[in-house]
C-alpha cells in the first residue's frame, strides 16, 4: 500500500527533489502578481492565475467572488500547465498558502489528483533555503487533456448553509480574521459581518510565529477540539470568497483530519443575497 503524500512539503525536502520529476507552480495572487512572477520566481515554476485559471469570475451574488470554473475549463488549465494525472505537483505562493496555493491544492485534490503538495512558508522560505530563482520565461509542453468530470471533495451551497447553520449537529467555520468576522472591518465585500451560527477559527492560527504551518499533531489537537467528533459531511468551512478557506482545509488534511465541505461562495455570496447577517450593530 502506497504511503500517502503529505500535503505540506518543507523546503529542505523540496531542495532534495529532482526538478525534472516535479511540476512547480507559482500561485501568487493579488495586485501585480504575474508581473512579480515575471520579475523573479522559483526556477522552473509555471504561473497559475487565481482569477483566470482557478475561478469563473462573473456575478459575486451567484457563487461569490471566486466561484469554481467548469470542469472543461479546469481541464484546459491543467493541460496548458503540462499537468497529467501522474504529475507530482508542488505549489507555492507569497502569502504562506493563503493566496491561491491552497485553493489550487484543493481543486487538484477535488479533481482526484493525489500527488500534490504545498511549500511550507511559500516563496520566501524557499528563497531563504537557497532554492534557485529565475526571471526567465519558463518553457514546457502542454499535456494531453486532463480528465476532470466531478469535484470528488465535498462542497456546500448557500441553501445548505442556510439549512444547517443553527443545527447543533453541524458546524459552520468562518476562517477570516476576527475583525472581519465581528463586522469591525471589511476590505473586500459590501457588508461587514458573518453568517449567524458560524464560529470563527481564523486561518492565521494554522501558522506559527515564523509563518510556517504548526506541527500536524498541534493542528490535529486544535481542530479536533473545535469539531468535537462531528463527521466531515456535517462540517462546512468558508471565508470571504472560497480561497483562504482552503488554507484551513489544507491544515486539516495535513493534520490527518478528513477534509470537510467547502462553501465556495462564502461571505461574498451570502452577504449579497439578502440573507440574515450578524453585523456590528446586529450580533
Amino acid at each position: 500500500m502506497a504511503v500517502k503524500l503529505s500535503s505540506i512539503i518543507n523546503t529542505d525536502e523540496l531542495l532534495k527533489l529532482n526538478p525534472s520529476e516535479i511540476i512547480l507552480i507559482d500561485a501568487r495572487a493579488g495586485i501585480n502578481a504575474e508581473e512579480n512572477y515575471n520579475k523573479e520566481h522559483l526556477k522552473g515554476a509555471r504561473y497559475v492565475d487565481l482569477n483566470k485559471d482557478l475561478a469563473a469570475v462573473e456575478d459575486p451574488a451567484n457563487g461569490g467572488r471566486h466561484p469554481l470554473p467548469s470542469f472543461s475549463k479546469f481541464s484546459e488549465v491543467l493541460s496548458k500547465l503540462g499537468i497529467s494525472p501522474s504529475s507530482h505537483i508542488i505549489i507555492y505562493d507569497d502569502k504562506n498558502a493563503s493566496n491561491a496555493a491552497s485553493r489550487f491544492w484543493w481543486m487538484l485534490r477535488a479533481a482526484g489528483h493525489e500527488k500534490v503538495q504545498v511549500v511550507n512558508g511559500g516563496l520566501q522560505e524557499a528563497v531563504k533555503a537557497g532554492f534557485p530563482v529565475s526571471s526567465e520565461i519558463e518553457t514546457f509542453e502542454a499535456a494531453e487533456k486532463y480528465p476532470v468530470s466531478e469535484w470528488k471533495l465535498k462542497t456546500a451551497d448557500i441553501e445548505e448553509v442556510e439549512k444547517v447553520r443553527n443545527n447543533s449537529e453541524n458546524i459552520v467555520i468562518d476562517v477570516r480574521d476576527k475583525n472581519r468576522f465581528d463586522g469591525l472591518t471589511e476590505p473586500l465585500d459590501l457588508i461587514a459581518g458573518h453568517i449567524p451560527g458560524a464560529v470563527n477559527v481564523p486561518f492565521s492560527e494554522n501558522l506559527d510565529e515564523n509563518g510556517l504551518f504548526k506541527p500536524a499533531e498541534i493542528l490535529a489537537e486544535k481542530y479536533n477540539s473545535v469539531l468535537k467528533n462531528k463527521p466531515s459531511e456535517n462540517i462546512i468551512v468558508h471565508c470571504g470568497s472560497g480561497v483562504t478557506a482552503c488554507h484551513t482545509l489544507l491544515a486539516m488534511d495535513y493534520a490527518g483530519i478528513e477534509i470537510p465541505k467547502l462553501y465556495v461562495g462564502s461571505w461574498s455570496e451570502w452577504s449579497r443575497n439578502d440573507r440574515e447577517m450578524a453585523t456590528k450593530e446586529r450580533q
